[in-house]
């Protein structure tokens, strides 16, 4: 595949220049966040139309992982070598098919369906756009790529879910009208892909690359191996506020606002996503301990708040946790971009998606079994116990691996 500057006059005429470009994939990297976090708050909605049990939405949410780490493991090189738009542009049609799926929804099953395709989707587009942020990082800003690939995901969840909560809570048709909104923002990033310079060139190997793996590089594996602790302790508190956050808020603090089921995951990923962008010129190393130190104490006030029946003491909780994994998400993804070779952006990207999204979806996966025979505050407290240890974990890897 030729690149945008062997292209004719004419066709360069036609390519968005790399700024634009720049900002066009930030903005389809939040948008199909958003589109991942949307169904958070409409899971009540669908279980009150649709009669189905706790173990039901549990699946509704595992097949979503499935396909995501399935997505990862099989495509997450494939733009290596054979360029980042022709794999962007499949990603964003299938995400497309998948929201008319749920804009058609009418039983379980075709929700279900419709949650792997987006899983899928998801999976390939994420790894591609990391790796194209880092392709098109201006020259001046060294650090901008590392910056938007940690604060894209955490934004987009927050503006996926509270927008999702207040359309459910306001809007007619909650169940339709958030899938036409997301629905006209991927025709729209289409069109943006089809204009998009490519930024890697195309190399032998695609088909060997679908060969389900995890390959990092040698020399880059002390660094990723040093990440994984805080990795999991962050995805792991988002994975229970995705899952369990508005059933908790319903269940056990009594509120059956949808908005405020859209704020309980917001409050979370939205502060997480100021945060990012708050710490962005601090030293790495600082940010990673404040992430460990604060994902531990906000686990557990959040603990805390859930035993003593407090919403306002778990919202407190919930916002230093999001402070913890703002900062945890800038840190470990700035750290990664700024290590990979171009021909090794996809792949790298891939990994340390595969192990956030392991610990994002296991635990909750889990946990919302476990809610359906022990209930969702036994459930939530005790997986909040969970991410707390992990959080202190990831505080003594950093540490130690300061002082080593």
């Amino acid at each position: 595949m030729t690149t945008l500057a062997d292209a004719p006059p004419s066709v360069r005429g036609r390519r968005l220049s790399r700024p634009v470009a720049f900002a066009a994939i930030a903005a389809i990297f939040v948008t199909f966040s958003a589109a991942s976090a949307a169904p958070s708050p409409l899971y009540v909605v669908y279980q009150h139309l649709w009669n189905f049990s706790a173990t039901t939405l549990t699946a509704v949410f595992a097949v979503y992982v499935v396909g995501l780490i399935g997505s990862l493991l099989i495509l997450g090189a494939l733009s290596d070598h054979i360029g980042r738009r022709p794999v962007l542009a499949a990603a964003i049609a299938l995400e497309a098919v998948s929201l008319v799926l749920f804009l058609t929804a009418g039983d379980v099953g075709i929700l279900l369906t419709a949650r792997l395709l987006q899983g899928i989707a998801t999976g390939a587009a994420m790894t591609t756009l990391g790796a194209a942020l880092v392709d098109l990082n201006p020259p001046h800003a060294p650090g901008r790529a590392g910056l938007i690939n940690g604060l894209a995901p955490v934004a987009g969840l927050a503006i996926g879910a509270l927008g999702t909560g207040v359309l459910v809570q306001y809007a007619p048709s909650p169940t339709h009208f958030v899938w036409a909104l997301l629905l006209a923002g991927m025709v729209l990033a289409g069109v943006v892909v089809a204009r998009i310079p490519e930024t890697s060139a195309r190399r032998p190997g695609a088909a060997a690359s679908l060969a389900p793996r995890l390959g990092v590089p040698a020399r880059l594996r002390g660094d990723l191996l040093a990440l994984v602790p805080i990795i999991v302790a962050s995805w792991a508190i988002g994975g229970l506020y995705l899952s369990l956050g508005p059933s908790v808020a319903a269940g056990v603090f009594g509120i059956s606002s949808h908005l405020v089921g859209g704020l309980v995951v917001t409050l979370l990923c939205g502060t997480g996503a100021l945060s990012s962008f708050l710490l962005r010129n601090v030293p790495t190393k600082r940010v990673l301990l404040l992430a460990g130190s604060l994902l531990t104490i906000g686990a557990a006030i959040s603990v805390t708040g859930l035993e003593l029946s407090s919403a306002l003491l778990a919202a407190v909780g919930t916002v230093v946790s999001g402070v913890g994994f703002g900062a945890s998400s800038l840190a470990s993804f700035g750290t990664l971009a700024v290590l990979a070779a171009p021909h090794e952006r996809g792949e790298l990207f891939a990994v340390a998606l595969v192990i956030a999204y392991v610990a994002f979806s296991v635990p909750a996966v889990v946990a919302g079994f476990a809610a359906t025979s022990a209930g969702l505050h036994d459930t939530a407290l005790v997986y909040g116990l969970v991410v707390a240890v992990l959080g202190a974990a990831a505080l003594i890897a950093q540490r130690t691996r300061k002082t080593a």
